[in-house]
């Protein structure tokens, strides 16, 4: 049954319709709007963007703080920046993605650029996600926001934001917390892992009794912002957030978070209309550090073993300047430099106490590693009155080098290039197409890092991931639909991949491999006040032969055909109802040489209430999962270091939340 819904699915999303909830649909871009209004059931983006878009799949690892692939590609293939500053996690296992240092509640909107097609940052392999945050106000206003849902959740959000012509100011704070949440067998995260685990030998990694029921995390943000306008022509813009986690249970990975803490600073200054050379002169300035300890504290483990903890830190700091210049009355010219740095630092400690090697040195994970780049990019932009042309370069000088005398340095150069077209051939129809080759270096983590065992598990010798890309697609409006159709093929020369043959040893390597597939996406107004919204996306993977010790050519981290459609019916004072199901085909394409194990189809409804009363209050209220299914979004691909059910080294699923009720109060002044 699950199976003909989700092909029904399909046939839907080819008669027309579009992603969950976006407000436009762009040729070259995806855009989510009003993010901190629609997105109140949890302040988990990678979860928000999971539902929204469809070429985006959540990479479940807790509660809290999940991350994202994006046309089958994660981790460093994929950019993050929030407010045009680049942030990175501290932890080698992935346990905070770049996504969670930003709340739903502080987001404005979120563009997400599908492809090698953005050339200002640096590191846009196949794909960028580019985070605005909420600005502040020249009026006074204000907005609190009190959540309740299942399983113990509890969240409370304050924003203040005002001024006058000169100076705008913004603050807002959160703080929210969790119990564990059960899946549709209701087992909560303890009894998942113990299922998996008992009569194994990775029984000690099940949880003590007496933390069994404990939350599944507690955090608290800060956001403050400020805009200067210095005089007609010149603006400052200045933003600090700060994230305080604490506890943050991952039952499929060895360890668990003790603190997640971040704090990132940002300053924009603009300069307008200087004269021919320079329509808007720009310096974008950013720092960010994260602060990372993870430990068996909570495990039964630790009762015998001792606890085992693995502290990081990791720093970013960068300065942008991009001048942005009219070359004619269609045509404008940017041009940019982009200067960065990353430390990123990680030692070994049990009971709290450092843990030496052989040799009596501090056992690292990963040593104390810099990374620093020199980027020079140029972008061309015509519009004439049926056609659009973007076409940019960037070229990189990458530095490498680690603190411990046996990891060598490595300096990288790459070049990247592309050009995206857009023709209308019509008032209702256009076509589009691009071409793009962008380049990312291995992190610390690929090249350098080492297990508490003392396994060297990075490849020191890696080289940069390069991918060529064409995308074509078309968009076409309807007197009641429209409906946009995009496929594309990127070929990745050198990528960089987890090889579990190698038992550990310099587990990552440099294949060849190509990605392709498809997203389509529109909505079908029914009548004036309710619409259809619809998204579906495929991709699929190969390697261009099996590695060394393997058979399998499937390529890892590829999700099987994903879409969900909605009905929306909408009321007085932006009052809405919504019914949606999402659904995705079994994962029956993986790759299990290296941990990838087959998935369940699965389909849920999801339902929503959200009413608005002109005197600024709303109410929201909503189920997710009505049917309480069982199913699973994340496979198992042993980049990330997981838990093995048996000796014959399944790695345990971890399945998402059962049925979850969850209501909002705002209001807003």
């Amino acid at each position: 049954m699950k199976k003909t819904l989700i092909l029904s699915l399909a046939a839907w999303s080819i008669l027309g319709a579009v992603e969950s909830e976006l407000d436009t649909i762009k040729i070259e871009s995806t855009t989510l709007d009003d993010v901190s209004a629609k997105e109140i059931k949890s302040a988990d983006l990678a979860e928000a963007l999971h539902r929204a878009v469809p070429s985006i799949s959540l990479i479940r690892r807790s509660g809290i703080a999940n991350d994202i692939i994006l046309r089958g590609q994660k981790r460093d293939n994929i950019n993050i920046t929030m407010d045009n500053a680049k942030v990175c996690g501290a932890c080698p296992n992935r346990m905070d993605p770049p996504t969670s240092h930003v709340l739903t509640n502080n987001i404005e909107s979120v563009e997400v650029i599908e492809g090698p097609y953005d050339v200002e940052n640096f590191g846009t392999l196949s794909g960028i996600v580019k985070i605005k945050t909420s600005k502040p106000t020249e009026e006074f206003h204000g907005e609190i926001n009190l959540n309740a849902g299942s399983w113990n959740y509890a969240k409370a959000a304050a924003t203040l934001s005002g001024g006058n012509e000169w100076v705008r100011l913004l603050i807002s704070a959160s703080a929210e917390k969790s119990g564990q949440y059960r899946d549709g067998n209701g087992d909560n995260f303890a009894e998942q892992l113990k299922k998996a685990t008992d009569g194994t030998s990775m029984a000690g990694t099940q949880y003590q009794p007496k933390y069994e029921n404990m939350d599944a995390y507690e955090k608290k943000s800060m956001m403050a912002k400020a805009f200067i306008n210095i005089t007609d022509n010149q603006e400052l813009q200045l933003s600090y957030t700060a994230n305080r986690s604490d506890n943050i249970l991952y039952p499929n990975s060895k360890m668990d978070a003790i603190v997640d803490d971040s704090d990132i600073f940002s300053a924009d200054y603009k300069l307008l209309n200087l004269g021919d050379l320079s329509k808007e002169f720009n310096i974008q300035a950013y720092y960010s550090t994260v602060v990372h300890p993870m430990s068996t504290q909570y495990r039964k483990a630790s009762l015998a073993k001792g606890v085992i903890s693995n502290e990081l830190t990791t720093e970013v700091q960068g300065v942008k300047v991009i001048n942005e210049m009219a070359v004619s009355n269609a045509s404008d010219l940017t041009l940019g430099v982009d200067v960065s740095a990353r430390n990123w630092d990680g030692y070994y400690y049990k009971n709290g106490n450092p843990i030496n090697d052989p040799a009596g040195k501090h056992k690292d994970s990963i040593s104390d590693t810099d990374t620093k780049n020199l980027g020079i990019f140029a972008e061309y932009e015509l519009n004439l009155e049926r056609l659009n042309l973007k076409t940019g370069l960037r070229y990189d000088d990458t530095l490498i080098t680690s603190a411990k005398e046996s990891n060598p340095e490595n300096d990288y150069q790459d070049f990247g290039a592309n050009i995206f077209a857009t023709y209308a051939t019509s008032n209702a129809t256009k076509i589009f197409g691009g071409l793009g080759k962008a380049s990312r270096v291995p992190d610390a983590r690929e090249l350098y890092f080492t297990s508490s065992m003392g396994k060297q598990v990075g490849t020191p010798d890696l080289k940069s991931t390069q991918n060529y890309q064409v995308d074509l697609g078309v968009e076409h409006k309807y007197a009641d639909a429209e409906v946009k159709l995009r496929g594309f093929y990127s070929k990745l020369t050198d990528y960089i991949y987890y090889n579990d043959s190698k038992m550990g040893v310099n587990a990552f390597e440099n294949i060849d491999a190509s990605i392709y597939g498809f997203d389509i996406s529109g909505s079908y107004f029914v009548s004036d006040a309710s619409y259809l919204d619809l998204g579906a996306a495929y991709q699929r993977g190969q390697k261009d032969e099996a590695l060394e010790g393997q058979t399998n050519t499937n390529l890892a981290d590829i999700p099987p055909l994903k879409g969900h459609i909605a009905f929306i019916y909408e009321y007085a004072f932006d009052s809405l109802v919504k019914a949606e199901v999402v659904a995705a085909d079994s994962w029956s394409e993986f790759d299990d040489d290296n941990g990838e194990q087959e998935l369940d189809a699965y389909a849920i409804l999801n339902l929503k209430l959200d009413h608005r009363f002109n005197n600024g209050l709303g109410i929201a209220v909503g189920v997710d999962n009505v049917f309480n299914e069982t199913y699973a979004v994340s496979n198992t691909y042993k980049d990330l270091i997981l838990i093995t059910s048996d000796t014959s080294g399944e790695v345990i699923l971890m399945n998402e939340p059962g049925r979850y009720f969850y209501a909002n109060l705002s209001l807003k002044f």
